[in-house]
Formats: C-alpha cells, sequence, structure tokens
C-alpha cells in the first residue's frame, strides 16, 4: 500500500503534552465539575501544583489551560500538538480507558477539546490524539460488565478470556484473562471479533470527524489482526486524507 505523508506534517514542530501536568487553567471553572443536566458541580482536589508529582495523584492540568498557553506555543514555533490519552480514565497518565466517546471531566470534557481544537486551528496549529486501541481498562464499561456477570455477559467475547472465575484486583489470583504486558488492569481486546474491530474503527472515525488533525496509535504492533490498521487508515483517509497516522 502506497504511504503518502501530509504536506503539513513535512513542516510539522510537535509539542508532546501530557495534559495533568502541562498546564491549569486560570479561569473560574478550574477545580470544578460541571454537569449540565443536571445542574450542578462538583468540588474536586488536586495536588499542589508546585509539590513532587507522586505516581498516582493529580495535579489538575486541563485543557483550558492548554488553550491559555497557546499564544505561548506558538511563540516557540509549535505548529502540532500530541497529546498523551485525554479520554476518561482512573489514571493521571489516562492510558487506562473507561469511555472512548468522553474527554475526561478532569481535563475539562468534550466541551474543552471542541474549544481546544478551535483556538489551535485558528493559528494554524494541528491537534494529534492519542489512540489506545490494543487494551482497555477494568473500569471500561464493556469489561466491567463481565467482571459482573461473568460467561454470561453479551461482552465476553470482547476481550481474551482464558478461564473463570476473573481476578481483576487480586494479584494472588489468576486473572484468568489476558492483559497487555501482563497487567490485570489492562485487559486486551480481541481483534479478531468483528464487533470489537467496528467499534475501535468507530471511534477513530469519530474524533476525526469532531476535527483532529490526526491519532498516534498507542503499541500499534501488538494488534496482529489481518488487516485491520490497513481498514483504520482507509476509514480515517476517507473522512480526511490529509489526517495523520
Amino acid at each position: 500500500m502506497p504511504i503518502q505523508t501530509p504536506d503539513w506534517v513535512k513542516n510539522a514542530v510537535f509539542y508532546q503534552i501530557f495534559p495533568d501536568r502541562f498546564a491549569k487553567s486560570k479561569q473560574p471553572h478550574q477545580g470544578k465539575l460541571s454537569d449540565k443536566k443536571l445542574r450542578v458541580s462538583y468540588n474536586v482536589s488536586f495536588e499542589p501544583w508546585e509539590a513532587p508529582p507522586t505516581l498516582q495523584g493529580y495535579k489538575g492540568g486541563d485543557l483550558w489551560g492548554v488553550i491559555e498557553q497557546l499564544d505561548y506555543l506558538q511563540d516557540l514555533g509549535i505548529n502540532a500538538i500530541y497529546f498523551t490519552p485525554i479520554f476518561q480514565s482512573a489514571s493521571n497518565h489516562r492510558y487506562h480507558t473507561h469511555d472512548y466517546y468522553r474527554v475526561d471531566p478532569l481535563l475539562g470534557g468534550n466541551e474543552a477539546l471542541m474549544a481546544l481544537l478551535e483556538a489551535a486551528h485558528r493559528r494554524n496549529m494541528k491537534v494529534v490524539l492519542d489512540g489506545v486501541f490494543n487494551h482497555a481498562s477494568r473500569g471500561f464499561y464493556f469489561f466491567n460488565d463481565i467482571l459482573e456477570n461473568g460467561p454470561y455477559s453479551p461482552w465476553v467475547d470482547w476481550f481474551k478470556i482464558k478461564d473463570w472465575p476473573l481476578s481483576a484486583y487480586d494479584g494472588n489470583k489468576p486473572a484468568n484473562y489476558v492483559g497487555w504486558t501482563g497487567n490485570r488492569a489492562l485487559p486486551e481486546f480481541n481483534h479478531d471479533n468483528p464487533d470489537v474491530r467496528e467499534y475501535l474503527m468507530e471511534v477513530g472515525e469519530h474524533w476525526i470527524e469532531v476535527g483532529i488533525d490526526g491519532w498516534r496509535l498507542d503499541v500499534a504492533d501488538e494488534i496482529e489482526t489481518p488487516g485491520f490498521w490497513q481498514e483504520f487508515r482507509d476509514r480515517i483517509k476517507g473522512i480526511n486524507p490529509d489526517a495523520y497516522i
């Protein structure tokens, strides 16, 4: 398959951002999680910004904070940003995906991403997201359903189950499913399942349609299902031929 690198990439100067640790918004919404449907806000607590970081702690950086720093990045000569994962997760690095269609509320939610895309594109800056499609997390709804319902779950074929019962948290018992690099916190998808394949394809398409400029694919070599990445590329390029993968 001939590969044509998008022209914009040839002159791109990328800056990688780990959102929790990059910039904390100075606006009033910082420290609040708002649910417009319920018309309520929740106060949330973060580690002090200047304190030494901890393995599992949150500093409270968000996408609103990134927007406030776009002029600074542009002054550095940056014209493309690659974000480590931003979807809802139970880890500060967000490689443990809970919901592929929801930007983590701690980062400002989908609203903040939309505002970021608009602000970045207005400055002719590109935005590339991190796609973690090899594995999900114990908190991913479909896997959580398996933990609750065992072999009776309708999602049982979405993951690589070896035996029952599953042990997602007790390290003294066999996990009985495949986790990435043996990590039971990261259950691997069964990419040979057509429903899994279609789900991940649609996730990739959705965010390109929203307006991101490309995908960085996490541990892409771990997905060995024949034709998976070829189809992914074709479908992404079918929406935006200039998308970077």
